[in-house]
């Protein structure tokens, strides 16, 4: 007898003439079976890998999203957040200039929980060794994020807290030598169901299908964009294209770039600059940048401002007059 999950791998892979797309429920239904331990780890991996070489359509990512948020099951004293915002991606190139745009959020009284993986990936710094070097703790259960969150606005929730099978599932990657679809669709979790979002992708072309997904999920507001290293980063080297939902509605944004010259990578990846920075010991033209328009793209998709331009000057107002102070206080809270 032909095993239930198999008919799901036969879709994908029947080859050129034969092969077809999922439906946004038939994704939904395959992801509920890994995600409940009812497909085999051989079918895991065929199932992922050629999704991977197909790639996703916004359909399959919907149906992706909905299998994973119906895994997360919160404490009914969970407090609500104003921004979700995802951080999977880990950093090779520049540090993670957008940790201190979440705390500059959260310092002006935004509830900003950021999600993440620990996985381990060569030369590339991840949000909660970047959080410990800064001396923030990240959450280590459902409890201490409520807490982190009433305390400083802002929380760090492992996805091994959120759903351990999930963060198992990513860390294949290890044995697959190549990243899964759930890589992706990860970022699209909000697992606190926080009314905007920020998602960071690193090839372009998955921006359109991350928005067109997000509408079908019926999500208000969510900024698509691809962010330096992948993650919800702006840079500001650059000029960005934000794919957007504001009330449901898609539109698109072009941010300009702000400098004319392109900055070398960094080559000392010291965290500890982060603070300094903030405490304005060093002074970073790119990292203040990328901190300053990083912030703005969150305000703008959240409503705090009508137009680019104001996104900017509110982002830029709340740095210059930032509590030098605030990164002291997390750390000894």
């Amino acid at each position: 007898m032909l095993h239930p999950f198999a008919q799901y791998i036969q879709a994908l892979g029947r080859g050129k003439s034969g092969t077809r797309d999922l439906t946004e429920v038939e994704t939904e239904q395959a992801i509920s079976m890994i995600l409940g331990g009812q497909a085999t780890l051989e079918q895991l991996g065929a199932f992922l890998m050629l999704m991977r070489v197909k790639e996703e359509t916004p359909a399959e990512i919907s149906g992706f999203v909905r299998a994973l948020r119906a895994s997360v099951t919160l404490p009914e004293s969970f407090p609500s957040v104003d921004l979700d915002w995802a951080a999977y991606a880990g950093k090779r190139r520049q540090l993670p200039w957008f940790i201190l745009s979440a705390l500059l959020l959260a310092s002006q009284g935004i509830k900003v929980l950021m999600h993440g993986a620990q996985l381990q990936v060569a030369g590339r710094m991840n949000t909660p060794d970047a959080l410990n070097t800064l001396g923030i703790d990240v959450s280590a259960s459902f409890m201490q994020v409520t807490e982190h969150l009433s305390q400083r606005n802002f929380a760090f929730m492992p996805l091994e807290v959120i759903n351990p099978e999930l963060q198992r599932l990513l860390a294949l990657k290890q044995t697959l030598g190549l990243r899964s679809p759930l890589h992706s669709v990860v970022k699209m979790l909000n697992p606190a169901g926080a009314p905007a979002s920020l998602v960071g992708i690193f090839h372009p072309s998955y921006d359109d299908k991350h928005q067109a997904a997000a509408q079908m999920l019926g999500d208000g507001n969510l900024a698509v964009f691809k962010g330096e290293g992948g993650e919800s980063e702006r840079n500001p080297d650059t000029a960005c294209q934000v794919k957007m939902l504001m009330n449901g509605n898609m539109t698109t944004e072009i941010w300009p770039a702000v400098f004319e010259h392109r900055h070398l990578k960094d080559k000392e990846m010291n965290a500890v600059r982060l603070r300094q920075v903030w405490e304005g010991a060093e002074q970073d033209e790119y990292g203040e940048a990328a901190v300053v328009t990083t912030a703005a793209i969150a305000l703008r998709v959240m409503g705090h401002a009508a137009s680019i331009v104001e996104a900017n000057q509110l982002a830029q107002e709340f740095w210059q007059q930032r509590d030098r102070s605030f990164l002291q206080k997390l750390s000894t809270a």
